[in-house]
């Protein structure tokens, strides 16, 4: 098992920043595959951002490239992602997920274990 809590999420003008936090603990961080997904209303929970468990070359979604950066702290088990130059179109609630596959590129369906999820408002 991997427990998984968010952190970070709030209110924010457009063109503001936030900075979230997974911070992880139950089986080695290490070893997973992370990611970071959102989910609006009405809408799939769609993938932002993953990383494999070296936290080399991040993938992003194109809609958040150039603006979100996803860094992951094996020594501490937390996961981050920077937000910068927000829009109202990235409102969501934001939730953070492992997985045991090395791959990451996988849709929501693939992830093992979850957050509780942290909301992100973002004013225009």
């Amino acid at each position: 098992q991997v427990q998984l809590v968010e952190s970070g999420g709030g209110l924010v003008q457009a063109g503001g920043s936030l900075r979230l936090s997974c911070a992880a603990s139950g089986r080695i961080f290490s070893r997973y595959t992370m990611g970071w997904f959102r989910q609006a209303p009405g809408k799939e929970r769609e993938l932002v951002a993953a990383v494999s468990w070296s936290g080399l070359r991040p993938n992003y979604v194109d809609s958040v490239k150039g603006r979100f950066t996803l860094f992951r702290d094996n020594a501490r088990n937390t996961m981050y992602l920077q937000m910068n130059s927000l829009k109202p179109e990235d409102t969501a609630v934001y939730y953070c997920a492992a997985t045991i596959d090395s791959s990451t590129l996988l849709p929501a369906r693939n992830y093992d274990y979850w957050g509780q999820g942290t909301q992100v408002t973002v004013s225009s």
